[in-house]
């Protein structure tokens, strides 16, 4: 059974920075594009990032330059460094398994940016 749990949300202010855990098991991890989704309220399921099994990754365009994926298949658990925080990241954070937002997902990580 494949298993996503996020981790590492929270409030934080404008600028701030957080760190987003996925730990992942129930499937090959290590052969495995993973990626990181978000919900907004209000709004529908929007892809943020991607890491393919050898360590390359994408980005959505808003994303790019404050955001880091990175993947440990050791731990198989995959990362997202969020820098520069912004009001409108404020989102319920996703773990996917490959590229679609509508493959299997974890329960979600809520990160809050607010002063």
């Amino acid at each position: 059974e494949v298993q996503l749990v996020e981790s590492g949300g929270g409030l934080v202010q404008p600028g701030g920075s957080l760190r987003l855990s996925c730990a992942a098991s129930g499937f090959t991890f290590s052969r495995s594009f993973i990626s990181w989704a978000r919900q907004a309220p209000g709004k529908g399921l929007e892809w943020v990032s991607g890491i393919y099994s050898d360590g390359r990754t994408q980005y959505a365009d808003s994303m790019k330059g404050r955001f880091t994926i990175s993947r440990d298949n050791a731990k198989n658990t995959v990362y997202l460094q969020m820098n520069s925080l912004k009001p409108e990241d404020t989102a319920v954070y996703y773990c996917v398994l490959g590229y679609a937002t509508t493959g299997p997902k974890g329960q979600g990580t809520q990160v809050t940016v607010s002063s």
